[in-house]
Parts: C-alpha cells; structure tokens; sequence
C-alpha cells in the first residue's frame, strides 16, 4: 500500500461535504482563543483560504472584546460593563473602531491573505452594510452601543462572487450618521440570516452548550433549545449565543453551530466530518 493513501482516503471522505455546501455561504463568528492564540489564528486563516477553494463561501464577523479592554487598559481609561456589555461613550467609541476596523480586522485578512487566500476587510459602515440603532436597556444608559436595524449584503454578495472572501468588524452607523459598537454574535446571526446561509458557526472557548450534567449537547433542536434557556441550564454568555443560534435558523440559516475554537481546525472538523467539535442548533426531530 502506497504511504500517502490514508490522505487521499481522507479526501474522498469530505466530498460528500464538499459537494453538499458547494457554493453555498457559511457565516462564522471568529472570537476568543481562536483569535488570541498564534497557531490557531494561523489554522482559522488556512480554513478559511481551503474553504474557498473548494467551492465554500466563508464570511467572517469578529469580535476583539480582550484587544478593545487592553488598549484602554493601557491609555489609563476605566471601563464599565453592564450584562457583560461595555458601556461607550465617544471617547470609547473612537478606541473601539480604531482596533475592531483598523487593527484587528487587517490583522485576519493580513493572514488569510498569506496563505493565499484573497481577504477583504470590512466595517459595517461599508457599502451601508449595517444599519445601527441604539441598544436599549431598561434602566441603563449604554451610550453608543448598538444594535442591527437592518443589514444590506449587497457589498458581501459582491465580494463572494469575485472570489473574495468579506472579513467584518461589527462596527454600524445609525440614520443619523452615529457610530455604534454592535455585538459581533448579533451582527453574525443578522448576516447569516441576511444571506440565507447555509450555516452560521459561532467559535467558542468551551465545548460547545452543556446540559445540567456539564456534558456536551451534540445536536438541539429549536424546541430543545428553548427548553434549556427557560430551565435555566444554560447560562451566562451561553444565553445570548443560543438565542442568537436560535433567531438565525428561524430566519432561514439551515444550521447553527456553536462550537469550540480551541480546537486546531475546529470549522473543518464541523463542516467537513460527521462528528463536529460543538452543539448543532436547529437540527429537525
């Protein structure tokens, strides 16, 4: 037996996968370890370059929460949470654009971009890809924290078709021309479902959701799903992303992912294997 067959078994394992999601979009949400650690930044970018060249369409939406807190950190700037969402005044703002639009976004398509893949990075003011609209909260003022009004994908449409892949800061502009910072799980949810993707994947720093024995959940249904947010199993930082799973797929979005980022290759194993490496939210029982 030749020594490299194992590899080109390998490859004829993934193209059911490859066939299944040809051409189609997948909507990821790239934060945490992921994006903190130097070898997974380095695999996130090959991933994403391999996808594309087989036919995938990834769009990224990022988030940079640890890189926003340190540059604050370091300028002296006090920083305020409420419900885990930093309070924004304009001062902040400017700080957060300067490293979601500026920085980190060119950080990845500087990556992707080395391994030969064509990256291009965008804000949500871009092509008006993101209308923003104030975040409220009872009782609290936010400042400029914002949510999606609505999302125009035509600038991402385009991209895709030329063979670019649209990396996006979670960065919007109001009617009124105000900037505001949007949660990057939100604004990729909206653009999943904006883009009738075929998946929305959310990378993670855990397993995936866990149910009350602190044991993974491979697959939710939507049912399911509502039933650990009302039981309260799931909890934490873990609420927000299973509503978020949850509104994608009822908007159209096949498939949602939540999955952990800490894994080398953790969006290949998820697309391109039977078992994955997280929860699959929407699945029909």
């Amino acid at each position: 037996m030749h020594k490299n067959i194992e590899k080109i078994r390998t490859l004829f394992e993934s193209l059911p996968y490859i066939r299944k999601f040809n051409n189609k979009t997948i909507v990821i949400k790239y934060g945490g370890n992921a994006m903190t650690e130097d070898g997974l930044k380095r695999s996130f970018a090959r991933d994403m370059v391999l996808m594309k060249y087989v036919g995938i369409n990834p769009v990224i939406v990022h988030g940079g929460g640890p890189q926003i807190g340190g540059l604050l950190k370091r300028l002296g700037k006090e920083t305020r949470f409420v419900k885990g969402i930093r309070v924004t005044d304009g001062e902040t703002m400017d700080i957060v654009e300067m490293v979601l639009v500026g920085k980190v976004n060119k950080e990845i398509v500087g990556l992707i971009n080395l391994y030969g893949g064509k990256a291009v990075g965008l804000g949500g003011k871009d092509g008006g890809l993101i209308k923003a609209k104030k975040l409220v909260m009872k009782g609290e003022e936010m400042g400029l924290v914002g949510d999606v009004e609505s999302i125009d994908p035509s600038v991402i449409k385009t991209l895709d078709t030329q063979g670019f892949i649209p990396v996006i800061a979670p960065v919007g502009a109001s009617e009124d021309g105000s900037t505001y910072n949007i949660n990057a799980d939100t604004v990729a949810g909206r653009i999943a479902t904006a883009l009738k993707a075929e998946k929305l994947i959310l990378l993670t720093d855990v397993a995936g959701v866990l149910d009350k024995n602190k044991k993974l959940i491979s697959s939710l249904s939507l049912a399911e799903a509502r039933s650990l947010l009302t039981k309260k199993v799931a909890v934490g930082g873990m609420i927000p992303k299973i509503k978020c799973c949850m509104e994608a797929v009822a908007g159209g979005v096949n498939a949602a992912h939540i999955i952990d980022g800490r894994v080398e290759h953790a969006v290949l194993l998820e697309v391109f294997t039977d078992a994955g490496v997280g929860t699959v939210i929407g699945v029909k029982k």
